[in-house]
């Protein structure tokens, strides 16, 4: 599978860990950065990242900065982008399984290395469940947040 990786400085070092395992595991990786650990800004992280993956250049994504929540932000203003915070197995397999997230997000401040590769493992081979799901993901990909904006019933 192609893979694109981002994070911001916070992250650096675990971002350059799971890029490793990602290569390792036999998956191409897309590095974008950044490549130090020299102060940058995560939501140019964060856009490139989701650009990457809506464009169809790479098939998952994943995102890193010191907690998960800023990147995540950032790479869910993107509407072909679904990214989901994830800190334990469960949630990866849920963001999958139930929202076909295709970004992970994690805060390098709040899970450790081992943790990170476990929810990546699982997030990469959890599949979609559709059914019930489907319909709810469409939702994501066309908000009704517009000059037409629908009342939720």
């Amino acid at each position: 599978m192609k893979i694109a990786i981002a994070s911001d400085h916070a992250a650096f070092d675990l971002k350059t860990q799971l890029a490793q395992d990602l290569a390792d595991w036999g998956h191409e990786v897309i590095d974008l950065g950044p490549d130090s650990a020299e102060r940058v800004d995560y939501p140019d992280y964060g856009y490139r990242l989701a650009d990457c993956v809506a464009s169809g250049r790479a098939q998952r994504g994943v995102v890193l900065c010191g907690s998960g929540i800023g990147i995540s932000i950032a790479v869910n203003r993107h509407p072909g982008a679904r990214c989901a915070l994830v800190n334990d197995p469960y949630s990866a397999a849920l963001a999958r399984e139930h929202n076909d997230a295709n970004v992970i997000a994690m805060g390098a401040r709040l899970i450790g290395p081992d943790m990170a590769r476990t929810c990546l493992q699982t997030f990469l081979v959890a599949e979609f469940s559709g059914g019930r799901h489907q319909q709810r993901v469409e939702k994501l990909s066309n908000p009704p947040f517009s000059s037409h904006s629908q009342e939720i019933a």
